[in-house]
């Protein structure tokens, strides 16, 4: 064990939809811990901005666009990022979409691209980037579920469902490849105050219901991630394999 068993230097990142929200927060995270942090999303534009004042701060990130849905572009633009930084040491997963309607409303198609973007798409991605970890005798992949996988609720089937299989998906690959050097583990998210939650956040009946239902009782704040990313990602979490951590203020300590 490392004098830091925290320490990220030299260690290569990918951060899919790290271009704001909790994906930023865990590539800022691990960046201040030494990593060269790779973040994506589908415009450089939006990804050069969101980076620009964490390398003002000497922190080493770098844009990585490319469609986590276009799995030719994803395999291509790892495979080039590999070949410029030489290594690939950690990915976190943690591009997704929702849509919450009643399955009524949910068809085939509505269902089929959610399951594509939250579970195809992540698979692909943790399949292409193993390779290179493999020849590195280092991986971390950490694959993002939700507090949703296991405290379901009307109106949220296809979102539901996708993070129930990603949590699968987390113990599949423990077992496929942690003979390899690659432990795979998920973080599990409650109720963050992220731009995309902006309306529900400021909504005073939902704070009063996060109020009666989270020991904390509020919202957590992006950076509140960040550490549990950085711990699943570090030589601290060598033997920590197969495992769903959850980072929601204890609302799934409750019944």
């Amino acid at each position: 064990m490392p004098l830091n068993p925290f320490d990220l230097t030299g260690r290569v990142a990918v951060v899919t939809g790290g271009g704001r929200g909790l994906g930023l927060a865990m590539a800022t995270a691990m960046a201040r811990a030494g990593a060269r942090v790779h973040v994506n999303g589908r415009d450089a534009g939006t990804l050069a901005a969101a980076i620009e004042p964490l390398t003002a701060e000497g922190l080493s990130l770098a844009a990585l666009p490319f469609d986590i849905a276009d799995p030719d572009a994803a395999t291509a633009a790892i495979d080039a990022m590999v070949a410029d930084e030489g290594r690939l040491d950690i990915l976190v997963n943690n591009v997704g979409q929702r849509f919450r309607a009643p399955i009524e409303a949910i068809d085939g198609a509505v269902f089929g691209t959610m399951l594509d973007v939250n579970v195809r798409a992540p698979y692909l991605l943790a399949r292409a980037a193993a390779g290179h970890m493999k020849r590195g005798g280092y991986g971390r992949i950490i694959l993002i579920s939700s507090l949703s996988a296991r405290r379901a609720r009307a109106g949220d089937a296809a979102y539901i469902a996708s993070k129930g299989a990603i949590e699968a998906l987390t113990r599949a690959l423990a077992w496929e490849w942690g003979r390899d050097g690659i432990t795979t583990n998920a973080i599990a998210p409650g109720p963050f105050a992220t731009e995309t939650n902006a309306s529900v956040v400021a909504d005073a009946t939902m704070a009063a219901v996060l109020q009666a239902s989270s020991p904390l009782g509020r919202w957590g704040e992006p950076h509140e991630i960040g550490g549990a990313c950085l711990f699943l990602a570090s030589p601290a979490a060598s033997y920590v394999n197969g495992a769903v951590l959850a980072v929601d203020g204890g609302i799934s300590a409750g019944g």
